[in-house]
């Protein structure tokens, strides 16, 4: 009758109240079947092709891809940043979504894309001018938001078209002047050996 988590809760608790002289029987069965395990993936990895052991490589780097953009969604969301600005068309549609005809929620949407592509450019107006407010409100929230980070120390945070500005200009000026005269040189060298 309980939940998953009442559950898994109890026994994170009856666990904490084991004394260890028990614990020590589960601990040496998840030796043996970490043991087991590692025996196991080696004869599997064995028996692929390199082909398989790349796609299979590349698949796992995909999902620690995944892992760690959600870990930094998760920080984000923590520390607090707003939200993104939202569209004309996603104003529209929170507030006609509940009203709208269609059995499942993509044959609504489906169904208020193509009434805002039907609709003209007044009737667009009032969702476009509460987008544009939408659009300020998000730009004054993340300036205050990406000073807090600032004053945090965490300026790992920031947007990198603030990072740039915080360049001089004329070092970056050099940089682009250096890059010119290096990559024209080693043209002028090469119509001469032709």
């Amino acid at each position: 009758e309980a939940s998953n988590l009442e559950l898994i809760k109890k026994l994170a608790g009856a666990w904490k109240e084991l004394p260890a002289s028990q614990k020590q029987v589960y601990e040496e069965a998840k030796k043996t079947d970490w043991k087991r395990y590692g025996e196991q993936m080696a004869a599997y990895k064995a028996q692929l092709t390199p082909a398989q052991a790349a796609a299979l490589k590349e698949e796992r780097r995909k999902q620690l891809a995944k892992r760690r953009s959600l870990r930094a969604k998760r920080e984000l969301n923590l520390l607090g940043k707003p939200k993104r600005a939202r569209s004309g068309f996603n104003i529209f549609l929170s507030e006609n979504f509940q009203e709208s005809e269609g059995i499942s929620p993509v044959a609504k949407m489906k169904k208020l894309f193509d009434t805002w592509q039907k609709l003209s450019t007044s009737q667009k107006q009032p969702y476009l001018q509460l987008a544009e407010d939408d659009k300020v409100r998000y730009e004054n929230e993340m300036k205050s938001w990406e000073a807090k980070m600032i004053e945090l120390g965490r300026e790992d945070l920031v947007r990198s078209k603030n990072q740039r500005l915080k360049k001089k200009p004329a070092e970056t000026a050099k940089q682009a002047e250096t890059a010119k005269a290096s990559s024209g040189g080693k043209k002028a060298k090469l119509k001469t050996e032709e």
